[in-house]
């Protein structure tokens, strides 16, 4: 695990001391060891700092090299199957000097090319430098837990890990992206390869990307795609036989490091999963869990206690209170594009207890988008049983109405609104944030609205509407918001966090196999896993409790630092949003109205902006 950058160019570069200044940028990801190396022509350089997890020797310092085919990479993540592929590749001849997984890549490289890939089992963001075909070769795991951002101009390509990495290069633009900004507040995270930053982007999940160092032109393409659906149906207990297995040795291979390791506990079915299948991995295991006081329901501490008291597990808790307002303007600097999710907060510091005591942790992200665990996926389901039959244009009408007569934040505006749903083809457009007048009065009318046509166009086209809701999750909820959310946080702390869940095998099994009625009806959700949880966890752990890592944000909004900072933020004179709009919002918290995650949006947005200095 580490922070890694660089440039690549067609034309000689002059060797500034951006490389340096972007590994100071990364120290957080990478505070054990760092390196900086330039190709003898000046026109590739490469830079990494390093969280030493595996082979904790010099042996894995980067860049690496492999000098006799004139190969060169930096490398963020881990190869939870370099043992196999190691074995594999030393069966072929490949001699290895050290035990680490990036010296495995390099040699999978060398052996099949940038066709190894899909041999890799991992989370990972990495630069391949092949100097025989003048080429560099970037590429991002198939989930997206790892990030990659690149400027591209004139046969140049500056790449890092982090946006902010890019921008201490004082030479690069920073000027917002319409679109970009429009899609944030329709979603709450800046939606697919854009960036908030007009002329960055993003590598998407699953996606590689090629410079020719000779033309300098680069190509983006997709190496792996979500499988078909192909469910089996007769088969329950094979399935849920098939599910224990895949996630035991996927837990099993993620627990493998020469530091010690964690579990975040929640105490909610995916953790206690993990947890399950851990002490079945390891002899000692350690468990962490957050709470907060006053929060009431929103604890999680007695659930988590429940499961660490049954499998013997050595659980440590942390207490937080609600002044974490102070935490509110680092985190807008630690995310690269402004994002809307509040349970960033406990995200930081259920990582900053788990650092003091490990350097890699195991979460349960993936869960809820594998196996049906969201609410909203059964009141999908339930919204199709009763309203399904109604002609479109009716519903549409209902939903018009309440966009234009009720306000934000209204109770039961949001249900009125997905009436317009077609269930034939289409999804619900996100609801928690600002729809498109809303944005309108935002923005004072000064950009496009258009993120409505772009969310839709990343909706699959498949006849099972269960398979597009957990499919687009996939695509957009988990890689844009979930993992973004815990890579910014955990690495803020130099935290490395895995999750078993995105094991690309799982990953294929729960959208290949499991039919959708094993995941979730109008009734019930996450259905095969609780089967599961039945069958390995204690016989009170209660499987039809959820509960996300949450914060009583609305509560915090009443009085105290989050609002007095809210408030503050949003009614200065600088605020880049319309200051009529805002101040309903404000007044409508103030009544009684659902708003705080929509404040939420537009402080960190403004938060984000003063920290990377960027104008109106």
């Amino acid at each position: 695990m580490c922070g890694i950058a660089g440039v690549a160019s067609r034309h000689e570069l002059p060797r500034s001391g951006w490389l340096g200044d972007a590994v100071g940028a990364l120290h957080h990801r990478g505070p054990d060891d760092t390196g900086q190396w330039w190709s003898p022509d000046g026109r590739v350089g490469l830079a990494q700092a390093r969280l030493a997890i595996i082979d904790l020797s010099p042996g894995g310092h980067q860049p690496m090299h492999r000098e006799a085919d004139r190969l060169s990479v930096v490398f963020n993540g881990e190869i939870y199957n370099f043992r196999d592929l190691r074995a594999e590749l030393e069966g072929l001849g490949h001699v290895f000097r050290s035990h680490s997984d990036t010296e495995v890549l390099l040699a999978a490289y060398a052996q099949w090319g940038i066709g190894c890939l899909t041999r890799l089992n991992g989370m990972f963001a990495f630069a391949i430098f092949d100097a025989r075909a003048n080429k560099v070769y970037f590429a991002r795991d198939r989930a997206g837990e790892k990030p990659l951002f690149y400027h591209a101009a004139n046969g140049t390509i500056h790449f890092a890990s982090e946006l902010k990495t890019l921008l201490a290069d004082p030479t690069l633009p920073r000027v917002i992206d319409p679109a970009a900004l429009d899609g944030y507040l329709l979603t709450g995270y800046v939606p697919g390869d854009g960036c908030i930053l007009a002329g960055y982007r993003k590598l998407p999940p699953g996606h590689a990307m090629e410079l020719d160092l000779s033309s300098g032109a680069h190509r983006v393409w997709r190496y792996w795609n979500l499988p078909d659906y192909a469910p089996v149906e007769d088969d329950d207990a094979g399935l849920l036989g098939e599910l224990e297995a895949l996630l035991e040795d996927a837990v099993g291979r993620q627990l493998v490091a020469d530091v010690p390791v964690g579990v975040l506990l929640s105490g909610g079915v995916d953790s206690s999963l993990i947890t399950a299948m851990a002490v079945r991995n390891a002899a000692k295991v350690r468990t962490f869990t957050i709470g907060f006081a006053g929060a009431g329901p929103l604890n999680e501490i007695e659930h988590a206690r429940l499961i660490a008291d049954h499998f013997g597990t050595e659980q440590v808790e942390l207490m937080a209170e609600p002044t974490v307002a102070e935490l509110l303007p680092r985190l807008a600097a630690q995310f690269d594009e402004p994002m809307a999710d509040s349970s960033m907060f406990p995200t930081f510091m259920v990582s900053e207890l788990v650092r003091q005591h490990c350097t890699v942790a195991l979460g349960g992200d993936g869960g809820d988008e594998l196996f049906g665990g969201y609410g909203h996926y059964s009141q999908l389901l339930a919204l199709r049983a009763k309203v399904g039959a109604v002609p479109g244009p009716l519903r549409s009408l209902a939903a018009r109405t309440a966009e234009t007569l009720l306000p934000l934040g209204f109770r039961g505006r949001n249900w009125l609104k997905g009436l317009d749903v077609d269930f034939r083809h289409g999804l619900p457009l996100p609801s928690g944030f600002f729809d498109a007048a809303s944005r309108r009065k935002l923005l004072g009318g000064a950009h496009p609205i258009t993120a409505e046509a772009d969310y839709r166009s990343r909706i699959p086209a498949m006849d099972d509407l269960l398979q597009r809701a957990t499919r687009t999750d996939f695509g957009t909820y988990l890689s844009e918001d979930i993992l973004v959310k815990v890579d910014r946080t955990s690495m803020l702390t130099s935290l490395e966090v895995r999750a078993p869940f995105l094991d690309h095998r799982l990953i294929e099994f729960a959208f290949g196999k499991v039919p959708s009625r094993l995941k979730a009806t109008a009734s019930d959700k996450k259905i095969l896993l609780k089967q599961l949880a039945a069958r390995v966890l204690p016989p009170q752990f209660d499987r039809q409790r959820k509960q996300g890592f949450s914060i009583p944000l609305a509560d915090w909004l009443k009085a105290g630092p989050f609002r007095e900072m809210f408030w503050s933020v949003l009614t200065d004179c600088d605020c880049l949003f319309d200051r009529r709009a805002v101040q309903a919002l404000l007044d409508g918290q103030d009544a009684g109205r659902s708003n705080g995650d929509r404040l939420f949006a537009l402080a960190q947005f403004e938060l984000w902006r003063r920290a990377y200095g960027i104008g109106g």
